[in-house]
Parts: C-alpha cells; sequence; structure tokens
C-alpha cells in the first residue's frame, strides 16, 4: 500500500499575520523596471541560467571585463544581467565569479523574460521555463537597440550565443550611437 502524503500548509494562529496571495509570509521584495530603466541609459542582457557553461564561461564574464569600456565609451549608467533565477542563485552566482560591477536581476517567476518575449521552455535540459539568450540596450526605458539570438523556439536543441555576445554589442551600439 502506498504512503499518503498531506502537503504542509503553514499554520496560521491568532496573531500571525495575514499570507500573501501566494500562501508566503514573507514580505514581498519586488522592484518595478522604472527604479532600473528610468533616467538611465543601460545594457540589459538575458540568459538562460546561472551556473550553466556557456553563461559562466563566457557571457557575464565577458560583460564584466569589458564594463568600464561600455560605460565610458557609450555613457552607460549600468549593466544589468537577468535570468530565471532567484536572488540567491544569481548572488551566489556573481560572486562565484567575482563579479562585482555587472548588477543582477533576479528573474524567478520569468515576468521580465514574459514581458519582454524571451520566455522559453527547456525542459529537454531539465530547466523549466527559462530566459532566451539577448542584450539589449535601452535608453531611460525604451529599448533602442534589441540583441535576440536565432532560433528562439521552446525546447530549442542548441544554445546560441553569437550576436547577444559583448564583442557583437560593442559593434551594434558604435553604429547606433
Amino acid at each position: 500500500m502506498a504512503k499518503k502524503y498531506i502537503p504542509l500548509l503553514p499554520i496560521i494562529l491568532h496573531g500571525s499575520p495575514v499570507p500573501n496571495e501566494d500562501g508566503s509570509l514573507e514580505e514581498k521584495n519586488t522592484v518595478d523596471t522604472s527604479f532600473y530603466f528610468a533616467g538611465k541609459k543601460v545594457i540589459l542582457f538575458g540568459l538562460p541560467g546561472a551556473f550553466t557553461p556557456t553563461c559562466t564561461n563566457e557571457m557575464l564574464p565577458t560583460y564584466e571585463q569589458l564594463y568600464n569600456k561600455f560605460c565610458k565609451d557609450f555613457g552607460l549608467d549600468a549593466i544589468y544581467c537577468t535570468s530565471v533565477n532567484d536572488d540567491y542563485v544569481m548572488e551566489a552566482w556573481a560572486k562565484s565569479l567575482e563579479v562585482t560591477k555587472i548588477e543582477m536581476i533576479p528573474d524567478g517567476n520569468g515576468i521580465l523574460a514574459l514581458a519582454l518575449n524571451m520566455l522559453v521552455r527547456k525542459e529537454n535540459n531539465g530547466f523549466g521555463l527559462r530566459s532566451w539568450r539577448y542584450a539589449a540596450y535601452i535608453d531611460d526605458g525604451e529599448i533602442k537597440l534589441m540583441l535576440e539570438e536565432e532560433g528562439k523556439e521552446h525546447n530549442c536543441e542548441d544554445d546560441p550565443y553569437d550576436v547577444s555576445d559583448p564583442a557583437n554589442m560593442y559593434k551594434e551600439l558604435k553604429k547606433l550611437l
């Protein structure tokens, strides 16, 4: 006879805080996108996941290495990295790579990726929902340049990394600005 498990729910007692709509008791720590983009010139790059090979060995470290050059040559205020990972994972990843200049934007629920039409399923790799790889130049909240990797589809067999890489972003910004 198979065991039956009962899902555990928080016990609500007299004096307990009212749970949030998702059942959590924690304060929400969300930020509106205007916090990151209003009145600023930035690069935002999205990638499939923290600690994954291309993201870890190439994309994030190269943007970190070229941070000062991008800021000086194009007057950027910031460069942001986003991924469908939680804040703890994003911070641990940045720390493990000694990333100090690139600001990490966790997108644990994929809301930003979905809004940018970059949310894809990667169940074939065991990743679930993830961001497609891209890089964007944003000026005062307006996307002026979007470099989206080709072949975007759910459960894509490839992990393209060409047009969103820092060298190409630099070349495209040089043409644009």
